[in-house]
């Protein structure tokens, strides 16, 4: 019989996973790998003020996330480009928030657990978070599918059609903000840009199809945060690093096999 704790955290990588996946599509389509990095060293910045604050992590970190974007969209294109603005902006506040959790007087914090995950340490209520987050960008995407797929097709395309492909900006940045924050406890600050990228990245060689990459990268998810907690269970691993080994290992599986497709095919 598993134990309690083994299923909650079973449940919260199968959360985690599927909200990854679906939103990591557009994380890759976008290129926006660095920005899903730079809003996850930002969590620390906004876990250090949200617990010296004394309000909720979820809170912290949702703030935090809502000003980068807002500050990236109006530095970016002035003097330096995007990937230079996130620079400063991923690292300054990751390096804040550290300092700032240095000076909290009378709190012992667990830096590794924030870096790296806790998923084993997932509560009752922890779960309820992270599946209403997950089901809350489930609905979201659904929809703002086609809004926000033309959007990051052509914004050209998007003006045409009277869609405002800044407005559907703002609302991705908040979705991965979201997901940012779900996933925090589950596979750390250090490792949640991988949980975007990775099953996404191996559903794309398959996929025919938006809608079917992105099913595909919800199951590539769902599998490798499930798979994860068995094998960290089986083999006293970590559990965030170890989900992000599956994934990984899924996703070399998915690009070897499609080669060898390739090959074949006359």
């Amino acid at each position: 019989m598993l134990d309690d704790f083994i299923i909650r955290a079973a449940l919260a990588a199968l959360g985690t996973g599927i909200a990854a996946g679906l939103l990591g599509c557009f994380v890759v389509w976008r290129r926006l790998a660095y920005f899903g990095d730079a809003i996850a060293h930002a969590a620390i910045l906004g876990v250090a003020l949200a617990l010296a604050l004394g309000t909720s992590a979820l809170t912290g970190v949702l703030g935090i996330s809502l000003i980068m974007a807002l500050l990236l969209s109006t530095l970016a294109g002035r003097q330096l480009g995007h990937d230079s603005i996130l620079g400063v902006l991923a690292h300054t506040a990751l390096a804040l928030g550290l300092v700032i959790v240095s000076l909290l007087q009378g709190i012992r914090i667990d830096l590794s657990a924030w870096l790296f995950g806790e998923i084993l340490a997932v509560g009752k209520s922890d779960l309820a978070l992270i599946w209403s987050g997950t089901v809350l960008i489930a609905v979201l995407l659904i929809w703002r599918w086609q809004k926000l797929l033309t959007a990051t097709l052509s914004p050209d395309l998007a003006y045409a059609s009277n869609i405002n492909p800044k407005r559907e900006e703002l609302i991705l940045t908040l979705a991965l903000a979201l997901v940012v924050a779900v996933a925090i406890k589950v596979v750390g600050a250090l490792l949640i840009g991988a949980l975007l990228i990775i099953p996404a990245s191996a559903a794309r060689p398959w996929a025919r199809t938006p809608e079917a990459m992105a099913a595909m990268a919800a199951g590539i998810g769902a599998l490798s945060g499930v798979g994860g907690i068995y094998i960290s269970a089986q083999t006293n691993t970590p559990a965030g690093p170890t989900i992000i080994c599956v994934a990984a290992g899924i996703f070399l599986i998915t690009l070897l096999t499609r080669n060898l497709t390739r090959l074949k095919t006359p």
